[in-house]
Order: C-alpha cells, then sequence, then structure tokens
C-alpha cells in the first residue's frame, strides 16, 4: 500500500491553489474534480466531500478536491472571491487532475454553487460530464436568500444576547465577507444546461422550487434523493451536510460508466 494516496498539494498561478488529490490504488481509467461551494455550504460539506473522494478512489477513481482563490485553504481574502476566477480556477484544476492521474476524461461534482461553477466551467474544462447537486440555476433568488438569513442571523437571540449592529454585519453572507464584484455577480447568474452530460441530484426539501427543471436540455437528467438536505436552515447553520444517498448516488453512476 502507498503512503502517498491522500495528498496535499499547491498549484495554479504563483501556486495559489490548494489541492487535495486522493490516488487509487489501481490504474485510474477517469477522474473526478470536485468543485467545492461557497460560504457557509463549503464549510458544511467538507467532510461529505473527503468522505466521497475516499469512497471513489477505493473504486480506482483518481479525485482532486480543491479550493478556489480566496477560499479554504487557497491564497486570499474571502471579499476577493470572484465568479469568474472561480470558473478559471476549476480549468485549471481540470489540466491538473488529468496530469496527475494520466487519464483525459474528467467528471465534475458540485454541491449548490459548486454545482453551477461546474457548469458554467464544463467546455472550457472539457468535462466528460458533469454531477451537479441541488445546483443554483437562480442567482438572484439565491442572494435573496442569503440576504434574508443574514438578515435573520444578525438579530438570532440564540446567537447574540443584542442584536448586532448592521454595519457590522454589512458585506457578510453567514460569517464570511462577501465582496461587491461577487454580489453583483450572483445576482445576474442564471445557469442553463450545458452541452455536456449533466446529472442534477435533486435533494430540496418540499416546496423550494426546483429552477432546474426545463433548463437541463436534451443531455441533462435528474435524479432525486430520499434525504432531503437542509441547506437553508438557519437552526441547522453549524451542523455538517451528511447523506449516504449522496454518496451512494455518485458511486453508483460511476459504477455505471466505469
Amino acid at each position: 500500500m502507498r503512503d502517498d494516496l491522500d495528498l496535499p498539494f499547491f498549484f495554479g498561478a504563483e501556486h495559489g491553489l490548494f489541492g487535495m488529490y486522493h490516488a487509487p490504488a489501481v490504474r485510474p481509467r477517469q477522474a473526478l474534480l470536485m468543485c467545492p461551494p461557497l460560504g457557509q455550504d463549503l464549510i458544511r460539506c467538507h467532510r461529505l466531500y473527503r468522505q466521497l473522494a475516499q469512497a471513489l478512489a477505493g473504486q480506482g477513481v483518481a479525485v482532486l478536491r480543491f479550493d478556489y482563490h480566496g477560499t479554504g485553504d487557497a491564497a486570499g481574502a474571502s471579499g476577493e472571491v470572484d465568479w469568474d476566477r472561480c470558473v478559471a480556477d476549476t480549468a485549471t484544476a481540470a489540466d491538473q487532475v488529468r496530469a496527475r492521474a494520466g487519464v483525459d476524461r474528467v467528471v465534475a461534482f458540485g454541491a449548490r454553487l459548486g454545482g453551477s461553477i461546474a457548469l458554467a466551467a464544463a467546455s472550457r474544462a472539457r468535462f466528460a460530464e458533469v454531477i451537479a447537486w441541488d445546483p443554483v440555476f437562480d442567482g438572484a433568488e439565491h442572494v435573496a436568500v442569503l440576504d434574508a438569513m443574514q438578515a435573520a442571523l444578525r438579530e438570532d437571540p440564540t446567537r447574540f444576547t443584542h442584536p448586532r449592529d448592521v454595519a457590522d454585519a454589512a458585506n457578510q453572507w453567514l460569517g464570511f465577507d462577501v465582496g461587491a464584484a461577487l454580489r453583483r455577480q450572483l445576482a445576474a447568474l442564471h445557469v442553463d444546461g450545458s452541452a455536456v452530460p449533466t446529472l442534477v441530484l435533486d435533494s430540496l426539501p418540499e416546496g423550494e422550487p426546483r429552477c432546474w427543471d426545463g433548463r437541463l436540455g436534451e443531455h441533462g437528467r435528474i435524479r432525486v434523493l430520499g434525504q432531503p438536505t437542509p441547506w437553508n436552515d438557519l437552526h441547522r447553520l453549524e451542523t455538517a451536510i451528511l447523506s449516504p444517498p449522496l454518496i451512494q448516488a455518485v458511486s453508483g453512476r460511476f459504477r455505471e460508466i466505469a
């Protein structure tokens, strides 16, 4: 057994991007690039991303997790996160996993905005397929939800003895600084179906709008997961997102396309 199966490293311009490469014990035939979501969703999905990466590496798939500029362990501050740079970083990461794994076929996976970024980068990154878990298709609606959660968080008596000043909590979403550029970019975001095969994994709670309905195009399909995911539940903000059905669905998809 090799002792470098999970390898952290830096790559990209000035080695500013952070990656964690999960090497399979056998020669891989395809790879998975895991595009992280942003903000609190990134924190809440961290453990699940690691679990999924290790599960797929055990199936013989080369996996790369990475952080965009301004997120996680990559260079830059939270307020510097930029949508266009996230898309460019995704294409850079796709080239990186191809080089490390020695394969050309790369599938992308992403949760929430990570799925949206994967779809936006699909052609540039030459993805063979995108698996998007509850992706954000309507940016304006997503911004409105985040603004409402931020306003409720500022006054939440279970977290603060007194409401925070509006100025103190301005330009933040759920504990993360947000730059004006990202807010403007997300508000204008309108994702449509990709030219590459796309599988949307739907775990939104009942009653929440499915913005992807009718917008996936001829290459898209939807699979409903049995377990709803509480993405926008303020009372579970500090709770990790864990989803055995999600891991089973993605692992099962890779067995189908092996």
